[in-house]
């Protein structure tokens, strides 16, 4: 008898997919084939997940398994996983549940009837509701756990919402709202989301990754938690960055959720309060370093490959300065990999000062730049500076740097002392006496644009500010730490001590400032304009490694966006809400240069790249099932 139901459940396998053990044990065979003759009634076309042919994909790009893409917008669909979603199943799972928008059809075909109020109400609705909701929260943090919460109970409704009122919530599911989410991760912990690896998990990385449901991963976010925005090690608790950046992917850049892994590595906390804290979620030991730390990121770094293939795109997010340069330099060669504080952050400093030109007049090549804080941050950006002006003006990188300057928490950097400076800040050392006093140094060296990534708030005082405008017209000023509470400056406060003449960018959202009866509006240097993209041009295009070049194209395309009417308020930023269309420029710009470098793998090239990564970005409209 054992052999007889073997080989029916073998023969229903290879007929109808992998159907669940529980749905055979709770219904049987006849209600098997009853389901399945009814879900053939119901179908007016071949079913985009015939599961006997492994070409068939979901109506969009390549691998389409849940009809997540633009493409399939219109596109009748079957939720199936290993069986049909069905009944309360259907409504737990987060990407196919509707949850009042179910039409009564598809009540009766799923087995929906007496789940669901009898109402039927449309996408839209919900999202009015939805937003009175999260309107009716006194403080951000309760916004923030009000909206993450419906990412786990409807995908679609979450992402519909995030699109259409990027600009409002924005600032919640991101910065400044995710730094204290962060901070008190393990108070607000409901349910997990995303890869805990931690030195536990050592010698078994591969497994956690197998464990993860989704095999065609092709965006991995990773942390290890030692330097979360402005605020420190916040170790395990740290997740919130991944999972917030990679739900920009999907609203602002289009990749598809189900493509999406946060990670967060966990080798303990230095933080003290997060050690002594009882709903602290981590390893309760110091940080691991050394060989230690580097075999377990190793591990995961060779797993990924194993796990998701060459083409698997790892960024690696809010790492401490001595390990996220080092790590970036090991696995750029060998995986797709960048760092966004570094990269991320320059590409998008770098289109702000592309956009500004026309109001400062001349090339880049023709400012002298001083960088406050010479972390990740302020030399990723340099670096990316030192390449452009390199290539705008034919000269040598060597000699593009001469035009740029860093100041640390020990003043200017000088070759005076080079043998105790690190290694990314050496190639910016200059060969002058040491000045420690910010004002000193605007002083001495008269610099035209001035960029904070200090991460500490207040930096540009009153005193710096009004020297940094004594000398020149159109002073260029970029606060660009964040959370708002680390910003150097205030919006407010550059436009008054520089007596309006400066052109303002900041890390962190402000809102428009008016100066004299003029009204300026602030752009916000925020990397959400640039990894979107970047993720959008390396998946469409099948890119095998990250270029700087593709940094590059990424600020050029973005500076573009910003025409005579942003320029007249002096904003260097678009707004959000174009950010999709934004993306995707950028995402087909990155491609042209992938493939321009011969790193592309995605063969033939569409002759119209833009209109593919258009057709490839996920669309949270809701599906009708058949």
């Amino acid at each position: 008898m054992f052999g007889v139901w073997t080989s029916c459940i073998s023969w229903i396998g290879l007929g109808f997919g992998c159907w669940s053990l529980r749905f055979l044990n709770s219904r049987g065979l006849l209600s098997i084939f009853a389901m399945e003759n009814q879900m053939k009634t119901v179908r007016d076309a071949p079913d985009v997940l015939d599961v006997n042919s492994s070409g068939i994909v979901g109506g969009g790009g390549m691998g389409d398994t849940y009809c997540e893409d633009a493409a399939s917008d219109n596109q009748p669909f079957t939720p199936w996983t290993r069986s049909v979603a069905s009944g309360v199943d259907l409504l737990r799972d987060p990407r196919f549940n509707k949850g009042t928008a179910f039409t009564d059809k598809e009540r009766e075909s799923h087995y929906l009837r007496g789940l669901l109020p009898p109402v039927v109400v449309d996408q839209e609705l919900q999202i009015n509701r939805i937003l009175e909701n999260v309107r009716a929260y006194e403080t951000d943090l309760e916004k923030y756990v009000e909206v993450m919460d419906l990412q786990e109970r409807n995908e679609r409704l979450f992402y519909k919402v995030l699109i259409d009122h990027v600009e409002e919530l924005l600032p919640i599911v991101y910065t400044p709202t995710v730094g204290e989410a962060c901070q008190k991760f393990g108070n607000i912990f409901r349910r997990p989301h995303g890869l805990y690896i931690s030195l536990k998990d050592k010698g078994h990385v591969l497994d956690c990754l197998r464990n993860w449901p989704e095999p065609n991963v092709q965006v991995i976010v990773v942390t290890d938690g030692e330097r979360i925005l402005g605020l420190g090690d916040l170790g395990s608790q740290g997740m919130g960055i991944p999972i917030g950046k990679l739900a920009l992917y999907v609203a602002l850049g289009g990749i598809r959720p189900s493509a999406t892994l946060p990670v967060t590595i966990d080798v303990g906390t230095n933080n003290q309060s997060l050690l002594d804290n009882p709903f602290y979620i981590g390893l309760r030991h110091k940080r691991a370093t050394g060989e230690e730390y580097d075999d377990l990121l190793h591990e995961f770094m060779v797993a990924c490959k194993q796990a998701y293939g060459e083409k698997v795109l790892v960024q690696f997010e809010d790492f401490a300065n001595h390990n996220a340069f080092r790590l970036l330099a090991k696995y750029s060669t060998s995986h797709l990999v960048f760092n966004d504080d570094i990269q991320g952050t320059a590409a998008v400093a770098l289109a702000g000062l592309l956009a500004a030109l026309p109001i400062t007049g001349g090339t880049l090549a023709d400012h002298k730049l001083l960088f406050v804080g010479a972390g990740e941050a302020g030399t990723g950006i340099a670096e990316l500076v030192a390449m452009e002006i390199s290539r705008q003006g034919k000269i040598s990188v060597e000699e593009a740097r001469k035009k740029i300057f860093l100041v640390d928490s020990q003043g200017l950097v000088t070759k005076s002392r080079f043998d105790s400076l690190q290694p990314f800040k050496k190639p910016f050392a200059l060969d002058i006496a040491p000045i420690s006093k910010l004002a000193s140094v605007i002083k001495e060296l008269k610099p035209t644009v001035m960029i904070g990534t200090t991460g500490k708030g207040g930096q540009f005082t009153q005193e710096v500010l009004e020297e940094f405008s004594s000398y020149q017209d159109k002073p260029v000023v970029f606060a660009l730490s964040n959370p708002t509470s680390q910003s150097e400056c205030t919006a407010e406060e550059a436009f008054k001590h520089t007596k309006g003449k400066c052109i303002f960018a900041s890390g962190s959202p402000f809102k428009p400032v008016t100066y004299e009866g003029k009204t300026y509006t602030i752009g916000q240097s925020n990397n959400a304009y640039i990894f979107p993209g970047m993720g959008l041009g390396t998946t469409i295009s099948g890119a095998i490694r990250v270029h700087d070049d593709m940094f590059l194209a990424a600020a050029e395309s973005l500076a573009k966006e910003i025409g005579e009417d942003h320029l007249a308020k002096r904003q260097l930023f678009p707004s959000f809400t174009e950010i999709r269309d934004i993306s995707a420029h950028i995402g087909a710009a990155v491609a042209e240069k992938a493939y321009e470098l011969g790193l592309a793998t995605k063969l033939p090239k569409p002759k119209d790249l833009l209109g593919y990564a258009k057709s490839c970005m996920y669309s949270p409209v809701y599906r009708q099932f058949r």
